[in-house]
């Protein structure tokens, strides 16, 4: 028995990773989780991995498809959520007011009532990305009083900003 204690008290947190497609989700996470930078095709479905982030502190983060005929299926994940992780691509300004009008819906879900967000604007390392002020702005984080939320950027080709991300969200995830 006395060999299994530790790993009976490793708590691993479901962490959802949502956004839109070519946000960086999966990029993002086997980033985080491997080290390195590996190739990745749309998601259909889902991805889970566990990212370790100290001895004591792993997250298993469920990686959703973000296309949109994959949207509507989001709800059924959210059951257990402990953090949100909302990834935008900061280059895509276009796109912005269809991540906001995502992330709008599925914070109403009844499931999501309370859980922090955290938004990854991710791809900082383009030329044209917007600051987390502009991509904040966009997303209309400001109206959300009703729950933690917090902002930050990050690049999941070069690494940028990733272990300093989930160490937040890990902090996140105790405060909620």
């Amino acid at each position: 028995m006395g060999i299994f204690k530790s790993k009976q008290f490793k708590k691993t947190p479901q962490v959802l990773l949502m956004g839109l497609d070519s946000a960086g989700k999966s990029t993002l996470l086997y980033r985080q989780q491997r080290g390195v930078l590996m190739e990745t095709s749309p998601t259909v479905g889902f991805n889970v991995a566990t990212v370790d982030l100290d001895k004591k502190t792993s997250l298993t983060v469920w990686d959703v498809g973000g296309q949109g005929t994959m949207r509507p299926n989001w709800r059924y994940y959210l059951e257990g959520c402990k953090v949100l992780v909302f990834v935008v691509d900061s280059s895509d300004q276009a796109r912005m007011g269809e991540a906001q009008r995502a992330l709008k819906k599925i914070l109403s879900d009844e499931h999501l009532k309370g859980v922090p967000l955290m938004v990854l604007a991710n791809k900082k390392d383009l030329p044209n990305s917007m600051t987390i002020r502009e991509v904040s702005t966009l997303l209309e984080l400001d109206r959300y009083t009703d729950r933690l939320w917090q902002i930050q950027a990050c690049s999941a080709t070069k690494g940028l900003g990733l272990q300093q991300a989930f160490l937040s969200i890990a902090k996140l995830l105790h405060k909620a």
